[in-house]
């Protein structure tokens, strides 16, 4: 896939939207929020720390649409932009946007996610977010992405076979993998 070059002002500049979007949408959502379900807390406690869930929100069944600085980046020749609105669910910081039924391995990636942010920071997650976009080409080689998916593969493999979500995620940063 084509991916333009943009100059480090322009990815700069983007990166700064991104991160405004992401504080807009926590803003807007984390008022509508609740705690994870018990049951799914319970699926989840062996991998992840235990105060992880009660920091947590989750919205469901709500659409979360495409950011609106979309076409300014479609002008500068991006395309194959992840699709927000087409997302089962997405991570503002803390809060779990779902439109489908959360399950516990979609729920899973998601708190990676979480795990993401706090280890990376919130100005940093978009940074290595649009970074990862701007050198893969995709939503599916976005580091990030890749990290989520892939542990939550070795959870949905064995989910009694624990591990610790947030070493992994530090593993991967400190080996630059994100």
């Amino acid at each position: 896939m084509f991916i333009p070059h943009l100059d480090a002002a322009q990815i700069a500049y983007f990166t700064r939207l991104v991160s405004q979007y992401v504080a807009s949408q926590r803003a807007a959502y984390i008022g509508m929020g609740v705690p994870m379900d018990q049951a799914q807390q319970g699926l989840l406690a062996p991998f992840f720390r235990a105060n992880l869930a009660g920091e947590v929100r989750v919205v469901l069944q709500e659409h979360v649409v495409n950011p609106p600085f979309y076409p300014q980046l479609r002008r500068f020749g991006l395309v194959n932009l992840p699709d927000f609105s087409a997302m089962a669910a997405i991570t503002f910081v803390d809060v779990v946007v779902s439109r489908v039924p959360l399950t516990t391995p979609l729920l899973f990636h998601e708190l990676v996610h979480v795990v993401q942010y706090a280890e990376l920071g919130v100005e940093a997650f978009p940074e290595r977010y649009v970074q990862g976009f701007l050198r893969g080409g995709s939503y599916e080689r976005i580091p990030l992405e890749m990290n989520a998916y892939e542990l939550g593969r070795r959870f949905e493999a064995d989910p009694r076979r624990s591990f610790s979500a947030e070493a992994e995620v530090i593993e991967w940063i400190n080996d630059g993998r994100l």
